[in-house]
């Protein structure tokens, strides 16, 4: 039951962080015709498209992404609790759902700045997907930059977002339990 219940789950949160994935590339206005960008805007536009219609954006900001990342989380934990644990209950699910939407987005985070790291030690040129994360971590690392400028031509500003990252993951756990 634990492998299913392990299938289930994971099937949800890859959806989640692609859908958190186009939020981002919004956000970030990365570059919309990167093989990446495209994967992301056409596995997400049947579920994202209709929301738009109902929600509009605000301040540039993709809203209808965000309220479909918390849809899925709700969806995912209402999954869970009806298939392995047998009852559902409304509170728990809504608010769990956000905590679930909060935690994705730092994995997210969290992978796309380990792969930016690992393709800058083995890419060679111009790489697309270096270029799509590249666009969208340069805007949290540049003012880490500021404080810590590259050493010996090692940047360690990619390793200190990190630390900060854990460390948020962490004070979030301390904090909700």
């Amino acid at each position: 039951m634990q492998a299913m219940q392990f299938l289930v789950e994971i099937i949800f949160d890859l959806f989640l962080m692609v859908v958190l994935l186009r939020f981002w590339l919004q956000a970030a206005k990365a570059d919309f015709y990167n093989p990446i960008s495209q994967f992301v805007v056409k596995a997400t536009s049947f579920a994202v498209n209709p929301l738009r219609k109902i929600i509009p954006g605000l301040g540039g900001f993709d809203i209808a992404s965000l309220v479909l990342a918390y849809l899925v989380a709700v969806a995912k934990l209402s999954a869970v609790f009806l298939l392995f644990y047998g009852g559902w209950a409304a509170a728990p699910v809504f608010v769990t759902a956000l905590i679930t939407v909060i935690k994705e987005g730092l994995n997210l985070l969290f992978w796309v700045l380990i792969i930016r790291a690992l393709l800058s030690w083995v890419s060679q040129g111009y790489n697309p997907i270096e270029a799509v994360f590249h666009q969208l971590t340069e805007p949290m690392l540049r003012p880490i930059r500021k404080v810590i400028p590259p050493l010996g031509g090692l940047d360690l500003s990619i390793l200190v977002l990190i630390i900060a990252l854990q460390f948020l993951q962490f004070l979030l756990i301390d904090l909700i339990g």
